[in-house]
């Protein structure tokens, strides 16, 4: 069902009380301006798209500035029950509808205010811009622009089925409490989510904070990593296929390995680490993002990744990157923090940090604890985040219906 500015006739039939119209047509023309810099000295609130929830549709932190530190973009001036519409980035659909407390303050020249006029119930024209077609066709006039940006005769010119005036308040009464209830089912199950993305964290905090793996001695990882030093570099005309594993291809905690790029080293930019299947790769930018990945193969990875090879006398791998993911190990870490750069871990910084080794049996039966726990709480996340995916497409199909007049 195309919502656009297309000829209505090509539009789908709708049922017989209703009729499609341009945006611009049932909105005011203009939505009023006003300088907050001419009253330095006066405070407004201040809504630019940082102001705006995409995911939740409203309006959650609005800036309370002075006249005199207004942005040269905080002129349109809005009132309560106008639906304000990003013109930036049209897929991310950052639209709201302004609540009372805001009636009269200002938002930025990055929106496209509407404001429905007689006839045209507000609630309805906030439920239609968050409809797909909507957003499809608004991002359909931006495919291929390099900075993807609509314009206020754009967002205007979009058609949308209209029903009487009675018919706009039964929708927008049973769109407002469908959408209540989604709602609420999504932030029931949010911190499930959040609580299932912490067990394996909890897994490895009582693994390696405990008091029986203490009992064990410990030695430094210096003793125990080897640092691979192998470049592979484009002056030196590297020839053949590899598999390159970016820190971008390796999951927080979990070290799994969630892509990996195929190419030519004849096509190298730029200097590359190899790694060995059985290597641990580890991110030592950003640290705290637990990159740390057990090499299935072969090949190439980033400058922002260390290559470790292990001592199989005193360490099982698995063993040694689950200590490495752990919350003690970043504890005990000294991560560089320097003004300017992003966090990082430096060699001798890793090779400082103290792990205890229980005999390599011992290693083996901890490393299958863990990996079983590993399944167990991915079993979990997997179920809810399939849960929230279920939740979330709820308001298309719910919107979908209501604008074909099946509601």
């Amino acid at each position: 069902m195309p919502f656009d500015g297309a000829s209505r006739r090509s539009q789908p039939s709708l049922p017989p009380t209703w009729r499609w119209v341009r945006l611009g047509d049932v909105c005011e023309e203009t939505a009023g301006v006003r300088d907050p810099r001419s009253e330095p000295e006066k405070s407004f609130r201040y809504v630019d798209i940082t102001s705006v929830d995409n995911s939740a549709k409203r309006i959650v932190d609005p800036r309370t500035l002075l006249g005199g530190d207004a942005p040269s973009r905080a002129r349109q001036v809005i009132r309560a029950g106008d639906v304000i519409v990003s013109t930036t980035r049209p897929n991310l659909n950052a639209v709201a509808m302004v609540p009372q407390d805001l009636d009269g303050q200002v938002c930025s020249t990055g929106f496209c205010v509407l404001r429905a006029k007689e006839g045209l119930e507000p609630a309805y024209l906030f439920a239609f811009v968050r409809t797909a077609e909507f957003v499809q066709s608004l991002s359909n006039l931006v495919k291929g622009a390099l900075y993807p940006a609509v314009t206020d005769k754009q967002v205007r010119d979009q058609v949308m089925p209209l029903p009487p005036l009675p018919e706009q308040e039964r929708i927008a009464a049973i769109l407002n409490e469908q959408m209540a209830a989604v709602e609420k089912a999504r932030a029931a199950a949010e911190p499930r989510l959040e609580a299932a993305k912490g067990l394996l964290a909890a897994y490895l905090r009582a693994t390696f904070d405990s008091q029986e793996i203490r009992r064990w001695p410990s030695e430094s990882l210096g003793n125990v990593l080897q640092l691979r030093k192998e470049i592979v570099h484009p002056r030196d005309n590297p020839q053949g296929p590899a598999t390159f594993v970016g820190l971008e291809h390796v999951e927080s905690i979990t070290g799994r390995r969630i892509g990996s790029i195929d190419l030519e080293k004849a096509a190298l930019t730029g200097r590359k680490p190899q790694f060995y299947t059985g290597d641990i790769v580890y991110g030592y930018l950003r640290p705290y993002l637990n990159k740390v990945w057990i090499g299935e193969f072969d090949g190439l990875c980033s400058v922002d990744q260390y290559v470790y090879s292990v001592d199989r006398d005193k360490a099982i791998t698995e063993f040694v990157a689950w200590f490495m993911r752990s919350p003690g190990y970043l504890r005990s870490a000294p991560i560089d923090t320097t003004p300017g750069q992003l966090p990082r871990i430096r060699t001798e910084e890793v090779s400082s940090v103290e792990i205890h080794l229980p005999p390599l049996a011992e290693q083996e039966r901890i490393v299958r604890t863990l990996k079983a726990q590993v399944d167990a709480a991915e079993r979990v996340r997997k179920g809810v985040a399939e849960e929230l995916a279920a939740i979330g497409a709820l308001p298309a199909v719910l919107l979908k219906g209501a604008f074909s007049g099946e509601l």
